[in-house]
């Protein structure tokens, strides 16, 4: 049974509006952890708050805070017996992942692949954009992909095409664009200053 929609926060303390499952409850994976503890009315140390625009959202809201380094919460973390007790990730988390993986496949993509390779890459992202685990997101990449169909002819275009994906959302989140003609030293090559 959904919960009276009158009664939930709309807004997060982080100032992003509150994603909710179908089941009225917040989703985890598409809500910052912090704001997902407040409309579940858990209490939160204030030294865990921290201050971001509200999310224009989408695809593009998960891969929220990411390439340029954006605002992290803390790690929620204890060990016991050796093992980490890391908290389920919040869209943020699941964001950087994600692009992280994205741009590493397209650095790691042949740079003249077959045409079975580049369907396969195609229907990769389709999947991708259909099972990603934050719904609100997942529609938001889905369209997408939609206007602006995968290029997945070579690395290049490929990465390119992720590259411009991604500015996607630092535009919808307030932050500069990354120059995708430098996506290759981020996410293949490196800097060249012996530091990657």
């Amino acid at each position: 049974m959904a919960e009276d929609s009158s009664s939930r926060p709309e807004y997060g303390p982080s100032g992003r509006k509150i994603i909710y499952d179908e089941d009225g409850k917040p989703c985890r994976s598409c809500n910052t952890l912090l704001d997902f503890k407040s409309a579940m009315g858990i209490s939160t140390p204030s030294s865990n708050t921290h201050k971001s625009s509200k999310s224009a959202g989408g695809m593009m809201g998960a891969f929220a805070g990411l390439a340029a380094g954006g605002a992290q919460t803390k790690p929620n973390t204890t060990t016991t017996n050796g093992y980490s007790k890391d908290c389920p990730p919040d869209v943020e988390q699941l964001g950087r992942s994600s692009w992280t993986l994205l741009h590493t496949m397209a650095a790691r993509y042949p740079e003249k692949p077959s045409e079975e390779t580049q369907k396969d890459m195609s229907t990769f992202i389709g999947l991708f954009a259909k099972l990603y685990p934050c719904w609100f997101c997942a529609e938001d990449f889905q369209k997408h992909i939609e206007t602006s169909k995968p290029k997945v002819q070579t690395q290049e275009e490929f990465g390119k095409w992720l590259c411009d994906a991604h500015n996607e959302v630092n535009v919808k989140l307030g932050k500069e664009k990354f120059d995708c003609n430098l996506w290759k030293q981020r996410w293949k090559d490196g800097w060249g200053d012996d530091r990657c």
